[in-house]
């Protein structure tokens, strides 16, 4: 008699981080208590003498709740931190694997280049699944012929490229990523004769599969169309006698678009890409990638069925969910790209519930997603089956589970935004979205607790309730420094003992950054552009982002979308290489960063005569201005030092020292309340 099989997947569980994590927010916790009973015993001393203005006071108390609201609902992510491995190897036979169908969504060849859309669909095709149980689906948004005419080409190249990745084991399924590395040919064809050659033939091809691309893109941007009627197109050999039993399926599909007529995006582009499945294919089963997001494990899906495969957790698992990486992060992550931020903390969430559907790079049960579509949308997006937190949050509370696979090899890279423009439109966007969901009734923290546990409601109001970061942001960018100008005490006294509860509550959460950072691998430098990032996330992605949400909720602001370009500029990616950060931003995003930065600069430099002559009492205003012109002093070098087309233009300069002025010169007001 047999004895019990391996299993596929196991769960370990992270000892020392969950002790380490829990001894920090207990220790943090009795911190923030002594600084909220210094505040409410101070503010009751306020009342009582008016000896100091009740305004600034209020705002910086409002700002200190607000931070420590959103630090209580970020501890749910670390309760409970647990890491999944799977076993693709002890999978049984391809004979009882389940079919599965792949969904690339793509919208603008000239943003979206079509050589780059092409390989993530090759990619996709060229998997390690059984090919007649694989099928590949690309829904263009635009309508484009150039779109249709490279998915054409794509078909052509993928009957050669397929079987060649398939009989050699090649390490790479997208074919640039193989032919821009060393060889990752399974070591016993390496040096053959035979695969020289097949090699050179495929080179070949590919080189005249990248010019036809190139000839079929010119004018890509005046192919886009708003206004076309549906086209879905089943790639086949167009002699009739080639052996397609050895490759998947290909769809092209171009849903109708009218102008007037609501879309929903990408939401809606899925919706679409499920009912054509649905008559086609039909598999139990579908993957969702961006269009940049090409496949480099070939195995990615067969570990996705180590969980659905396993009949002890499959009956309850929604959905697997792989990490976003990207192929083309610096050293000098210096935008955050690598997200390493997040998935630092998303180890917690298996130890829950599971994560959030992040949009791409998850494979999800076809009947998880059947009915999705009766809800009535938020804010501009329908309720679908990817991208919106509503959906996973729908899913959890009906007592489905999701896991977070984060294997060593990336199963999956993309491109990631190289110059702060588009990360910060990228970020608002993201963050206006999850924002309309906050202010919508399925809030977390309404929606969430009579169906799912307190700590998985936390950690969707954390991410979905992120933008209120803004909120004390400004409170302590601005009121702070003002009142060091005028002589208005905030904090006690260096000598005072609450002095100590204030710095371990400023030191303490810096240093946890720090041991989850160096526990993770990353560099320290790393401390550095976290920080930034977060700081201009927070004083212009989260303060746009929650002012238009509120502004769309009182029907006063239009919803749009768009595109994140994936089109490379040669002085962009030299800067991002060399760590240079590149201002060509817009002014909307800019001018708040730069005013903050001025007032905290105008602010420290006038206030250092009053430190000297009050000794202490100002010590911790005096230093938050420090420490923010220290951390962003990026800022100060691309205003005023640096002379290349990257800085900060003169006229954002210029607006930003006029709004810090202006700022200053109504601190006065202050003393009034």
């Amino acid at each position: 008699m047999d004895g019990p099989s391996l299993p596929l997947n196991v769960r370990r569980l992270l000892t020392t981080n969950l002790v380490v994590n829990r001894l920090h927010m207990f220790v943090n916790g009795i911190a923030i208590l002594a600084l909220f009973h210094y505040r409410v015993t101070t503010l009751v001393s306020v009342f009582k003498t008016r000896e100091t203005p009740l305004l600034p006071y209020l705002i910086v108390l409002v700002s200190e709740i607000v931070l420590t609201f959103l630090w209580v609902l970020h501890q749910a992510y670390k309760w409970r931190p647990v890491k999944l491995e799977v076993y693709p190897e002890r999978l049984p036979g391809d004979e009882k694997l389940p079919p599965v169908d792949v969904f690339v969504c793509t919208a603008d060849p000239s943003k979206e280049p079509s050589l780059g859309v092409m390989n993530t669909v090759l990619s996709a095709m060229a998997l390690d699944y059984p090919p007649d149980k694989l099928a590949v689906y690309l829904q263009d948004d635009g309508g484009s012929y150039v779109t249709l005419n490279a998915v054409r080409e794509a078909w052509k190249f993928a009957r050669f490229w397929v079987p060649f990745r398939r009989k050699y084991e090649l390490k790479f399924p997208c074919p640039e990523a193989y032919f821009s590395a060393e060889e990752s040919a399974h070591e016993r064809f390496i040096g053959s004769s035979e695969f020289a050659a097949e090699k050179k033939i495929i080179e070949k091809r590919y080189a005249e599969f990248q010019e036809a691309l190139g000839k079929n893109s010119v004018n890509a941007s005046d192919s886009v169309s708003g206004d076309h009627p549906p086209v879905i197109e089943v790639m086949t050999d167009e002699n009739g006698d080639s052996n397609l039993k050895e490759m998947p399926l290909l769809v092209y599909v171009a849903r109708e678009k009218r102008p007037g007529h609501p879309h929903h995006f990408k939401g809606g582009a899925l919706n679409v890409l499920l009912r054509v499945s649905a008559v086609i294919s039909n598999a139990p089963y579908f993957m969702v990638l961006d269009c940049d997001m090409y496949c480099n494990d070939p195995s990615s899906v067969r570990q996705a069925m180590c969980f659905y495969l396993d009949p002890k957790v499959s009956p309850q698992i929604a959905w697997v969910q792989f990490p976003q990486k990207f192929r083309n992060l610096s050293k000098h992550d210096i935008y955050g790209g690598s997200l390493h931020h997040l998935y630092r903390i998303r180890q917690g969430l298996d130890g829950l519930r599971g994560p959030q559907i992040y949009g791409c790079n998850f494979v999800m049960k076809r009947k998880q997603s059947m009915g999705l579509t009766k809800f009535k949308r938020v804010g501009y997006r329908y309720f679908s089956v990817v991208e919106d937190c509503i959906t996973s949050l729908t899913l959890h509370c009906k007592g489905w589970i999701s896991v977070f696979l984060n294997p060593a090899r990336p199963c999956f890279l993309g491109a990631s935004p190289t110059n702060l423009n588009d990360m910060l439109v990228q970020q608002t966007r993201w963050s206006f979205g999850l924002m309309q969901i906050g202010l919508s009734r399925f809030n977390p923290l309404i929606y969430g607790p009579l169906r799912m546990s307190i700590l998985y409601s936390m950690c969707y109001a954390y991410i979905i309730l992120e933008s209120l970061y803004t909120v004390p942001f400004y409170g302590l960018a601005i009121i702070p420094p003002i009142c060091l100008l005028y002589g208005i005490p905030l904090y006690p006294k260096v000598s005072d003992p609450y002095f100590i509860a204030f710095a371990f509550v400023f030191l303490s959460p810096r240093l946890k950054h720090v041991q989850e950072v160096v526990s993770f691998g990353d560099s320290l430098w790393t401390l550095l552009y976290e920080l930034r990032v977060w700081m201009m996330k927070s004083g212009a992605c989260y303060f746009f982002a929650l002012m238009n949400a509120f502004l769309h909720k009182l029907g006063l602001h239009e919803a749009n979308f768009s595109l994140t370009s994936k089109v490379v500029d040669d002085e962009q990616t030299r800067r991002y290489e060399q760590g240079i950060y590149d201002f060509q931003v817009s002014p909307l995003l800019l001018t708040p960063l730069c005013s903050l930065y001025i007032l905290n600069l105008a602010t420290l430099i006038l206030g250092i005569p009053r430190i000297f002559h009050t000794g202490d009492q100002f010590f911790a205003q005096a230093f938050l201005s420090f420490f923010g012109v220290i951390v962003n002093y990026h800022l100060l070098e691309g205003m005023f030092l640096r002379k290349d087309n990257g800085r900060i233009a003169p006229s954002v300069t210029l607006l930003s020292v006029a709004i810090s002025a202006i700022i200053l010169c109504c601190g006065s007001l202050l003393l009034i309340y």
